[in-house]
């Protein structure tokens, strides 16, 4: 492949995959572990248009680049290059291969910032846009990827490849003082977020592949896990529940029917080998999938077995929705691999903290917003990057 540039400007173009990069980071984490990247149309050296990749599951940046471009009104004759910040994909994953697009588009120059880090597709994108007669120019130095999107590298690392398992982002809320349940005259001694922070949830849970919880959860709060108005999805997430020992009532709300305006994805319960038979069945007939998957103990599902039956099922962005002693189990074992913290306008409450635990976490990348009253954390946890 071209890695030099002649007609066109090359500290022009690594200046704006710079700029594409900075930008795409905005998405990272609705993206994550998808990388988060920048892509822009140019005609005659001027930007047409540029796209980004905003959530998982949706169009690659690529994809939008073209659809803003085609909107612009700068006839598609028009359209020179195409300038983005990583090798477009090639393969068929939740969305088609972006180099097909880009060849369909009639674009006859691709300028790249980034190879793909993962050796099992690095390259291929650009050898398929080449055989399709493009030229394909790599500017190295611009698209940072350890900057832009390390939660990437980590993901397509080594270890994560050869011992493949979900991307895990725990959600819980907490109180100014730390606790995970309020005072019992707030939110019906339940809810410490706010209805803005709570309508968040449900686009997250829309953008997941499986919602996780554990028995205990079930049994306080008996919650839906569902994906309600004004979230939406044509692919409902799974809601995996783990019971060790199929506690899980047979007439609680995960076994209602979706209200209007309301998916619900299926149901499966993951508990010990040689659980009680007749609660198998019943909760079976109730309408879940019942699993067996190995146990630490006699008491405990092996929460690395349940990882790799998750990646098994096809689950690759997975929300861990649970209580404090699940959360701290997947927290301390080094299954989470993003955060997200709201903290509400709360003092005092009752319960467990993970107060300790936030003091020596490595965060990374982390962002502060606020969703109504409440602040919200978001942040990706390192082991190695």
């Amino acid at each position: 492949m071209n890695m030099t540039l002649h007609t066109l400007n090359q500290e022009a173009l690594g200046a704006l995959l710079a700029q594409l990069g900075r930008e795409a980071m905005a998405h990272r984490f609705r993206v994550a572990p998808n990388p988060c990247v920048g892509a822009a149309v140019l005609a005659g050296g001027e930007v047409v248009a540029k796209g980004f990749h905003e959530r998982w599951g949706g169009p690659h940046a690529e994809i939008e680049a073209l659809a803003a471009a085609e909107a612009s009104g700068v006839p598609p004759q028009e359209w020179d290059t195409l300038v983005v910040t990583l090798e477009p994909c090639s393969t068929h994953g939740k969305t088609p291969p972006c180099v097909e697009a880009i060849v369909a588009a009639g674009i006859r120059t691709v300028v790249v910032g980034a190879l793909d880090p993962n050796p099992l597709h690095r390259g291929r994108g650009l050898r398929f846009l080449e055989a399709a007669g493009l030229t394909v120019h790599v500017i190295q130095g611009f698209s940072r990827l350890e900057e832009i999107c390390p939660y990437f590298l980590r993901w397509t690392s080594d270890e994560r490849v050869r011992r493949p398992r979900p991307w895990v982002i725990a959600k819980w809320a907490q109180t100014m003082t730390g606790q995970m349940s309020p005072p019992e005259e707030v939110g019906e001694g339940r809810w410490i977020s706010s209805p803005e922070s709570l309508e968040q949830v449900l686009h997250l849970r829309s953008q997941v592949d499986a919602i996780v919880t554990g028995v205990g959860t079930v049994l306080h709060d008996d919650p839906r896990l569902t994906v309600r108005l004004p979230a939406k999805t044509d692919h409902p997430p799974a809601r995996i529940v783990l019971d060790a020992w199929l506690r899980t009532p047979t007439d609680c709300n995960l076994f209602a029917p979706p209200a209007p305006g309301e998916v619900a994805g299926p149901v499966t319960i993951l508990c010990l080998p040689g659980s009680n038979p007749v609660r198998w069945r019943a909760l079976e007939a109730a309408g879940a999938q019942v699993e067996a998957v190995r146990g630490e103990d006699r008491m405990h599902l092996r929460l690395l077995d349940v990882q790799t039956y998750l990646w098994q099922a096809g689950h690759r962005r997975v929300l861990l929705e649970a209580g404090p002693t699940l959360l701290r189990n997947y927290l301390e074992g080094g299954m989470v691999d993003q955060i997200r913290l709201v903290t509400g306008p709360v003092r005092g409450g009752s319960g467990p903290s993970l107060a300790d635990w936030l003091r020596e976490a490595r965060l990374k990348q982390t962002e502060m917003g606020e969703c109504g009253p409440d602040s919200v954390l978001d942040a990706f946890l390192s082991v190695d990057f």
